[in-house]
C-alpha cells in the first residue's frame, strides 16, 4: 500500500516578512521617499497640515456646514445649472465653439482699443455692411429665434 509523503512547512513569520521588504524598499525607492518628505515638508510650511489637521478635529461641524450650503435652494439651482450647461457644451461641434472663443479675446482688446468713445454714424453704417459682422448677427439671430420657439412652447397661451 502507498504511504503518503511527509509535508512538512515551514512555520511562517509575517511580521518577518514585512520587516524583510520594509528593508528592501529603502533601497529601491530612497530616491521617491526622500521626494514625499520633501512634499510633506512643503505642506507644513504652508500651513495646509495645520489646516488638514484643525478640519479633521472640528470635521464634524465643516460637515454640518458643508451639508446646509449643499442642500439650500442655491446650490441645487447651481447643480442642475451646471449639469445644462455640461450637457449643452457636449452638444456644440468643438470647431464652432473654438471659433467663439478665439473671437471674444480679439473683440474685447478692440473695444478697449477704441475707448469709451461711442461709434459714429458712419462707423455704424460701415459695420453693418461687413459681411463677417452681417455673417455672426445672422447667426446670433438663429440663437435668439431658437430661444424664443423654446420660450413659446413652455406657455403655449401666447
Amino acid at each position: 500500500m502507498a504511504r503518503p509523503i511527509p509535508l512538512h512547512l515551514a512555520p511562517r513569520d509575517p511580521q518577518g516578512d514585512l520587516n524583510l521588504r520594509l528593508q528592501q524598499a529603502r533601497s529601491e525607492h530612497a530616491e521617491a521617499v526622500l521626494a514625499a518628505y520633501e512634499v510633506l515638508q512643503g505642506l507644513h510650511d504652508h500651513g495646509v497640515l495645520e489646516l488638514m489637521r484643525g478640519t479633521l478635529g472640528g470635521s464634524e461641524k465643516v460637515l454640518e456646514q458643508v451639508v446646509a450650503v449643499a442642500s439650500g435652494p442655491e446650490a441645487i439651482r447651481a447643480s442642475r445649472n451646471l449639469l445644462l450647461l455640461v450637457t449643452a457644451l457636449a452638444e456644440i461641434d468643438p470647431a464652432l465653439l473654438g471659433d467663439l472663443t478665439r473671437a471674444v479675446p480679439k473683440a474685447l482688446v478692440q473695444a478697449n482699443a477704441e475707448g469709451n468713445k461711442p461709434p459714429g454714424l458712419f462707423k455704424l453704417v460701415g459695420t453693418f455692411l461687413n459681411r463677417d459682422f452681417r455673417r455672426g448677427l445672422a447667426a446670433f439671430n438663429d440663437l435668439m429665434v431658437a430661444f424664443g420657439r423654446n420660450l413659446s412652447a413652455k406657455n403655449p397661451q401666447h
